[in-house]
């Protein structure tokens, strides 16, 4: 940050976040021209590939002016904000600098005693999308911060009722949503993805009965002590398992370099579904941990996602990666890659359905698991067997337990 003491004005800059990232993009101002801030106020966050960042400043005192609008790209080291310093001959007559034209005025996060509402970026962020002003929502966490069930709380009071009567109430109006921030990135990560690598997707019926009966079992048994266990950690074993016959599925290809490097460590990504959008927090070194232990680490990387807390470095760094919508998950799905990785295996919905076993027909609890591999890496059939693979795994769910 730089600053020009002569003139009462100090320019706070685009910081350098690090690891060679030389533009970042503007998400949020949460303060605008003519504005009062105290040191250590944040007063914009800047979003890198993958993580939000906010910016504080180090003085006090009057806004400006404001270096650019939410959505666009600025510089590392460029102007971010110029503020008038608090008791300097700037502040008494500073005039705002009109802000530019598509930049939305977010309420500035202050200490309880300011009157201004206490809220994380993501917060914000959620009740921007509603088109709820935050300064209105009733904060429930701690000193009154709002969190993000506030937000919905609030959004379901404001509703309007349903018109009476027996007819129905015509709908009118559109709203523009700027494809902003983490929703950028997830668009240009899919829009990529979809348009480099020649996916393909195999689908596959698992009889999940027996693994049925054994979660259940082990949660009755051990879920008070150890944790509640769904189907993710066991399919999270059946992957490790398999991945040391099929290496050439657990890998990243470099498209610049033409390399697949294939990986020994099994770091598997969780596709998360957060009020900001998806998000792919890694479960580093799945092959060294048991089922509770990777149960633990998906909750914990899952909450830290969903309150937009997860680091750079656990949101990087998959070899391989898991998607499921749960009892949302459909029949079959085909799931794009999530670069650079080559494979993506996709849980669909567990269901009762009669099958034919051993002439009789009984039911059973099945389940498709609905896989997208990248052609250039992974033949068809290498694809296939590493499914059936899974598959034997989880019908079978004893051979979990034996080392390969």
């Amino acid at each position: 940050m730089a600053t020009s003491e002569q003139q009462g004005i100090h320019v706070v800059k685009v910081p350098d976040i690090g690891e060679g990232i030389a533009e970042v993009e503007l998400v949020a101002w949460h303060v605008k021209p003519g504005d009062r801030v105290e040191a250590d106020a944040v007063v914009a966050d800047l979003m890198t590939d993958k993580a939000t960042v906010e910016v504080p400043v180090s003085v006090a005192g009057v806004v400006l002016a404001l270096g650019g609008a939410v959505g666009e790209k600025l510089a590392v080291g460029g102007e971010l904000l110029r503020l008038a310093l608090a008791g300097g001959p700037g502040a008494a007559r500073a005039e705002p600098a009109a802000a530019p034209a598509a930049a939305p005025v977010a309420t500035a996060p202050a200490t309880p005693a300011s009157g201004k509402s206490l809220a994380s970026p993501s917060v914000r962020r959620h009740a921007r999308e509603l088109g709820i002003d935050i300064a209105r929502v009733a904060g429930s966490g701690p000193d009154g911060r709002v969190v993000h069930d506030d937000v919905v709380r609030h959004a379901g009071r404001a509703a309007p009722a349903p018109a009476g009567g027996a007819g129905h109430p015509a709908r009118s109006g559109e709203e523009a949503v700027p494809v902003i921030g983490l929703r950028r990135q997830i668009a240009l990560r899919m829009q990529d993805a979809a348009r480099r690598i020649p996916h393909f997707t195999y689908v596959e019926e698992v009889d999940v009965t027996e693994l049925e009966m054994l979660r259940a079992r082990l949660n009755q048994e051990r879920g008070a002590t150890r944790g509640h266990l769904t189907v993710l950690p066991f399919l999270m074993r059946a992957i490790v398992l398999a991945a040391p016959a099929f290496p050439q599925v657990n890998a990243r290809f470099d498209d610049e370099k033409g390399v697949v490097t294939r990986h020994r460590a099994v770091h598997i990504g969780i596709a998360t579904q957060t009020p900001n959008g998806l998000m792919v927090p890694v479960v580093r070194h799945a092959e060294s941990r048991d089922l509770w232990d990777s149960a633990a680490e998906v909750a914990r990387l899952a909450g830290a996602a969903r309150a937009g807390k997860a680091t750079r470095g656990e949101l990087s760094g998959s070899t391989i990666t898991i998607t499921s919508l749960g009892p949302l998950g459909g029949i079959a799905s085909t799931p794009i890659i999530n670069a650079p990785e080559v494979a993506i295996v996709g849980v669909n919905r567990i269901v009762e359905r009669p099958a034919c076993r051993s002439g009789a027909i009984v039911p059973r609890k099945l389940m498709n698991l609905s896989s997208s591999f990248d052609h250039r890496a992974v033949d068809g059939e290498d694809a296939a067997r590493f499914v059936q693979a899974l598959r034997g795994y989880l019908e079978c769910p004893a051979m979990l337990f034996v080392d390969p």
